[in-house]
């Protein structure tokens, strides 16, 4: 298919997204293609390794292509979404147990969906350009695609940091936060072209320059003291009167993005703990995608950001203190017999 390419170079399966006008967006018929080839390349021997990376542009990629998911909100198609992420969660979880290297280039934006694909592999390298995030809570979703496993493991109150803001990572902030693994300044073609012939990811450390400043790093005394709440509306109250840079910054996307998306994802956080497994930070990504159509902000905000591009979304609660524990206990309840089980269906 055109927009994703999967080949064989060498001793490296190679895979490159390549909707470089979208922002590589991640499309459902991607992730089936990506899923079948980890597949195949599970057993063949002459494939050693995996490399990842995209067309040239802005983005390694940028999220999920979800125009068609605010088509389906619309019109009460909610299964579509339901299936559409169970397998996109079912690919993550692929790649986070592929039991061979897997080495993702991570330029430019690299963004929900982009997470999913690029941040559980083993070895992952960013350069000056890299700007990761989960911006979910902004379009009225949570982190998901497992980056609720990413967040969860990150230092202190990273986690609940840059999943309630949305804060964008630079490449020092996303070693430190464990999104990447390694900075490569330059030279990524010829360290593409080692990783094919040798089929030996020690080619990426001999490559790797040393780790840039992290301001997050430096914030992290701060970070962890106003995102201590054991909710959200604790984190909102916390963060009253502290007049210092960061705490503005938290305050506006706080103010900016969907209560009901944020509150559920401190809660998540909360409920994974320090050291969850990537099946249960999927399950509970499920529990909230599985509804979101439906009972979410999420079509909401896709109008608001995608669709119409009026930035003014008309969220379900008024601010970050005004969501019921009922609501968040409400979209993360258990799904019963509709769980995610990882398994393949027709």
């Amino acid at each position: 298919m055109s927009d994703i390419h999967i080949r064989i170079e060498g001793r490296a399966g190679r895979i490159t997204l390549d909707r470089p006008d979208v922002l590589n967006a991640l499309s459902w018929d991607m992730c089936l293609a990506i899923e079948a080839a980890l597949d195949e390349w599970r057993a063949r021997d002459d494939v050693a390794l995996v490399v990842i990376d995209a067309a040239p542009g802005r983005a390694f990629c940028a999220g999920g292509d979800i125009l068609e998911m605010h088509r389906a909100g619309t019109e009460g198609r909610y299964e579509y979404g339901q299936r559409f992420w169970a397998d996109e969660y079912r690919m993550n979880a692929k790649l986070f147990h592929f039991p061979k290297p897997v080495v993702t280039f991570l330029h430019g934006f690299t963004m929900g969906g982009g997470v999913g694909v690029g941040c559980h592999a083993s070895h992952r390298v960013v350069d000056a350009t890299s700007r990761i995030a989960m911006p979910e809570c902004g379009i009225g979703l949570v982190p998901d695609v497992g980056g609720s496993l990413l967040l969860a493991r990150a230092p202190g109150r990273l986690g609940e940091y840059l999943g309630a803001t949305g804060a964008r990572m630079g490449p020092g902030d996303a070693i430190h936060a464990g999104f990447a693994d390694y900075l490569v300044a330059e030279g990524w073609d010829a360290l593409k072209a080692a990783l094919c012939e040798t089929g030996d990811p020690g080619a990426v450390d001999a490559a790797a320059g040393e780790v840039p400043d992290a301001p997050l790093a430096d914030a992290q005394p701060e970070i962890d003291r106003l995102f201590a709440g054991e909710t959200l509306a604790d984190i909102w109250r916390g963060l009253q009167g502290v007049d210092t840079p960061l705490a503005e910054d938290a305050r506006a996307a706080l103010r900016r993005n969907a209560p009901l998306s944020m509150a559920c994802a401190v809660e998540m956080l909360h409920r994974l703990g320090d050291d969850p497994t990537i099946e249960a930070a999927l399950g509970m990504e499920y529990r909230f995608t599985f509804r979101a159509l439906e009972h979410s902000d999420f079509v909401e905000g896709i109008r608001a950001q995608i669709v119409d591009k009026d930035r003014a979304p008309r969220w379900s609660h008024p601010g970050p203190d005004a969501v019921p524990t009922l609501a968040v206990s409400r979209m993360l309840q258990p799904l019963g017999a509709d769980a995610l089980t990882l398994e393949e269906t027709t």
